[in-house]
């Protein structure tokens, strides 16, 4: 199976497909469905949105690397592009992606390097033709070198700041790092998705079930750890290096839960998180406790990663993106990998 704690290199773009019908948002003779949200959202449609913010779209467009939204960059005459993200349409209230905005924009107010959303009329979150969207600055740079202990020092430093923002209060309106929302919903996502072939049901149901009950018991003898406004979903992919240093990006999946959500990720090795945890700890403490939650929190990403293709299946994109997901052999694979997931804790 392939690794599911990175990004696939693959471009995503937007796929176009006949409208399915299913719950859908009416807006002026179009629909957006879950079984193509995407389907109204072509070129025009995005220059139409950027223009409708004053902005004067020059006609360049490349479409991002993204499956769960839909990003573009989008060239503006005499000024910078800018990124324009088009949320999935049914996944977030709009309090929520407030919230998201609003934690970016408390982050880029207090010196952190994080994109926020640029402002149009006192709003952050836009709307324009059924789809809601957000404009952000483009922001280069390359991944970080996770072999560096500079850099991942650097980075410790920043997410023990992005940390200390994240404790002044929680969020109301965004999820949590909790098993329900990530082996529940996801294990019944793959149960009820015709990818996962019917002679695996038992095998993948009784495995999905055993490292569920694993990561129950370690989160039990971890005990209570203090749960605060994560970044959530911090991969070298969301970390941009420059000559000038790192600039976090895409706080989609922001939550509430432990410190060291935000730093497993980023450590290849055991070297790789003392260095974190090095400059961590110059900025703000850390719980040592919850180094013990990482192999509960890495089970728990590969089912919800799992999950999540299942569950987007009808996304003409992701067939496109994931097909190895519609090969038997590639579940067999994950069960196995369960299996070990549950020796592992």
């Amino acid at each position: 199976m392939g690794n599911p704690y990175r990004r696939r290199s693959r471009r995503a773009g937007v796929h176009l497909a006949p409208h399915h019908g299913g719950d859908s948002l009416a807006r002026g003779g179009a629909a957006l469905s879950l079984e193509a949200p995407y389907h109204t959202l072509d070129p025009d449609c995005v220059l139409e949105a950027v223009t409708a913010c004053g902005l004067w779209p020059d006609g360049r467009l490349l479409a991002l690397n993204s499956y769960e939204n839909r990003v573009w960059q989008v060239g503006i005459e005499d000024a910078a592009p800018v990124i324009a993200k088009f949320y999935r349409p049914h996944r977030w209230s709009d309090a929520a992606i407030l919230e998201e905005h609003a934690f970016a924009q408390e982050l880029a107010a207090d010196d952190i390097p994080m994109v926020a959303p640029l402002v149009f009329g006192g709003r952050t979150l836009l709307h324009h033709a059924g789809f809601r969207y957000a404009l952000t600055p483009r922001r280069g740079g390359r991944a970080p070198s996770l072999e560096s202990a500079e850099q991942l020092e650097w980075l410790g430093r920043l997410i023990a700041r992005i940390h200390a923002v994240g404790t002044r209060q929680p969020f109301q309106h965004r999820g949590r790092i909790d098993r329900a929302t990530l082996i529940e919903q996801p294990m019944h996502a793959v149960l009820a998705s015709s990818l996962l072939p019917a002679s695996l049901h038992a095998a993948y149901r009784a495995a999905a079930e055993r490292v569920d009950q694993a990561v129950a018991t370690r989160l039990e003898a971890v005990g209570p750890v203090r749960s605060l406004r994560l970044h959530g979903d911090c991969h070298p992919g969301n970390v941009l290096w420059t000559d000038h240093g790192p600039h976090f990006v895409d706080l989609d999946d922001a939550r509430m839960g432990p410190a060291v959500q935000d730093l497993w990720m980023l450590a290849n090795d055991d070297h790789g998180m003392q260095a974190l945890l090095e400059g961590y700890q110059q900025m703000r403490e850390f719980d040592f406790a919850e180094l013990a939650l990482v192999p509960a929190l890495r089970a728990m990403r590969q089912l919800h990663y799992v999950g999540w293709i299942a569950a987007r299946w009808h996304d003409p994109a992701f067939p496109i993106a994931f097909p190895f997901a519609a090969e038997p052999r590639w579940w067999e694979q994950h069960i196995t990998d369960l299996h070990e997931l549950d020796e592992a804790l």
